[in-house]
């Protein structure tokens, strides 16, 4: 089973970490969120990936170029240009299929133009900016349950904000635990080959329009994830991230 993950967003918010280098390779803890990202998937036994490269796709591009010797020890014959994994064991059993959908096309648009990746069956999609410890065998296993095409993983929103409680303008409570503001899109989807046809073109984005017209033809269901879902969408989400993986224990990484 192929899983996209759509890689080609400025991710203005980020400043000058997306100056330099596209958002999914903005670093935590020395490796591309991208990476944090595959590793997850590739712990539940999914190492097909399709890649949707956009804005600095060719950043993307040689990072996989030189990933053996960005990663692994290793040993050259220098007469031969021959090379050797001295860690070989340790080598990710990875297959990257990396696609260029445009510097400018909107989310649904790239997953349309993915269609010649996508038509043999079910398939998994994510964003490059977020990392959670969604299980996703119970993702996939919920999906194929209800034979709908599609699922998305509803998450609860990252707590930024503790609450008040008022009794006219006196203070009756005041706590600095987070309030409970529901679900939202937490991404992780799967997707059935028929969803390409809820798709427009390359103005679409993947969470409106699509979205909207699943719900209408009762097409969409929702996986619940009630446990550590986190995105990076502004500077102050890097730093959580980072200080989470410099904790030793951060809650994504569920891999050995």
């Amino acid at each position: 089973m192929k899983v996209v993950i759509l890689a080609g967003g400025v991710g203005s918010r980020l400043g000058e970490e997306t100056e330099v280098r596209p958002k999914p390779m903005v670093e935590i803890g020395g490796r591309p969120i991208l990476w944090h990202i595959m590793r997850h998937y590739h712990h539940y036994g999914f190492s097909k990936f399709v890649i949707a490269l956009g804005y600095m796709g060719d950043y993307i591009k040689r990072y996989f170029l030189e990933y053996h010797s960005i990663s692994h020890n290793m040993r050259v014959d220098v007469s031969s240009g021959e090379l050797e994994l001295l860690d070989e064991d340790r080598a990710e059993k990875w297959m990257v299929d990396l696609v260029e959908t445009g510097p400018r096309t909107e989310t649904g648009g790239r997953v349309k133009r993915l269609a010649p990746w996508l038509s043999e069956g079910t398939f998994m999609l994510t964003f490059g900016d977020g990392v959670s410890n969604v299980n996703l065998t119970a993702l996939l296993d919920f999906h194929r349950s209800h034979g709908k095409v599609a699922t998305v993983t509803a998450v609860h929103p990252p707590p930024r904000f503790g609450q008040m409680y008022l009794d006219g303008p006196e203070v009756a409570e005041f706590s600095e635990k987070p309030m409970d503001t529901g679900w939202i899109n937490g991404g992780y989807f799967v997707f059935e080959p028929a969803f390409l046809d809820y798709i427009d073109g390359d103005e679409t984005h993947l969470s409106k329009e699509p979205m909207r017209r699943l719900v209408a033809d009762g097409e969409l269901m929702a996986y619940r994830h009630e446990g550590f879902w986190q995105c990076m969408d502004a500077m102050r989400d890097k730093v959580v991230l980072e200080e989470l993986w410099d904790s030793g224990n951060p809650p994504w990484r569920i891999w050995e």
